[in-house]
């Protein structure tokens, strides 16, 4: 059995507000507000010998998701991109995952957050694929979640925010005591969105299906994904899609910066082919993230 080292256990160094901490002193107070309130944004990035792939776009999607919760990140982009590779050579990582967050602070424990801090941290670690070889080699099985993701009108969904993966959360529990590994999410209206923290793709006529991003995070995998297809003259048709379309599909992936590219081998009785398709693209997926 694995053991299990908690995250405020570990080793190693935290950039928190501009000072790089040993990592069992970064903290925050119990009554910070975006504990309480859910006014925090991240990113979810990985290191490649050394590069990290797309820094500048994760970083400047961090700034848009805080400008959506009317939160003004006090460093500039610059000093996030310095502090995210010292960061790195300090601990001397090459192959790892970045987290990037802000959030509001203490000064303030209600519903109005004006008067509070934004605070700003990034951390790094060893951390392979979100999903194991032998599963990525198996493919996903996935439950249909019961919760769905929200409208646009109901929450901001083009912001990375912290409170908008609660009902990720609870869909991931569920599917996994139901013995499956993830779960799909619907929309508002019914449509297939995406997995609890990945994007989702159908293969179907050697063309590439996917979810429209109207009332989703349009992932930077995702987009990466769509632009290497394009540049191997794959068809990507992004459209709304409905479940009783599943059994029309032969394969099926999700992509993240976690999840990088995973085959998808069930979704709650409906089967795919881990095939080559897939697979050939996951390869070109890992060669442009190492090039």
């Amino acid at each position: 059995m694995t053991t299990i080292i908690p995250f405020d256990k570990r080793d190693g160094l935290i950039w928190q507000d501009g000072i790089y901490k040993p990592w069992q002193e970064a903290g925050l107070h119990v009554l910070t507000h975006g504990l309480h309130y859910g006014s925090c944004v991240f990113e979810g990035e990985r290191a490649y010998e050394g590069k990290i792939f797309k820094s500048k776009l994760h970083t400047q999607r961090l700034f848009n998701s805080a400008r959506i919760l009317d939160m003004n990140i006090p460093f500039s982009a610059q000093q996030l991109e310095e502090a995210k590779y010292e960061l790195l050579k300090r601990q001397n990582l090459k192959n790892a995952y970045i987290r990037a967050f802000a959030w509001r602070g203490s000064e303030m424990m209600a519903i109005s957050a004006q008067q509070t801090k934004t605070h700003v941290a990034i951390a790094a670690w060893e951390w392979p694929s979100y999903f194991s070889l032998e599963q990525k080699k198996k493919g996903l099985r996935l439950d249909i979640a019961q919760w769905k993701r929200p409208s646009p009108e109901s929450a901001p969904f083009d912001a990375k925010a912290a409170g908008l993966y609660m009902i990720c959360t609870l869909s991931k529990h569920h599917a996994e005591r139901a013995g499956y590994t993830d779960a799909l999410m619907a929309d508002y209206r019914g449509y297939i969105a995406e997995a609890t923290g990945a994007n989702i793709f159908f293969v179907k006529d050697n063309a590439l299906h996917t979810p429209l991003a109207d009332c989703f995070l349009n992932g930077i995998t995702r987009q990466t994904v769509i632009a290497l297809a394009k540049s191997k003259n794959i068809p990507v048709i992004e459209r709304h899609i409905r479940f009783e379309e599943l059994p029309d599909f032969e394969q099926c992936f999700l992509t993240g910066s976690a999840a990088e590219i995973t085959p998808v081998s069930e979704i709650k009785g409906h089967f795919f082919t881990v095939g080559d398709f897939v697979l050939d693209l996951a390869q070109a997926y890992d060669e442009l993230v190492r090039a």
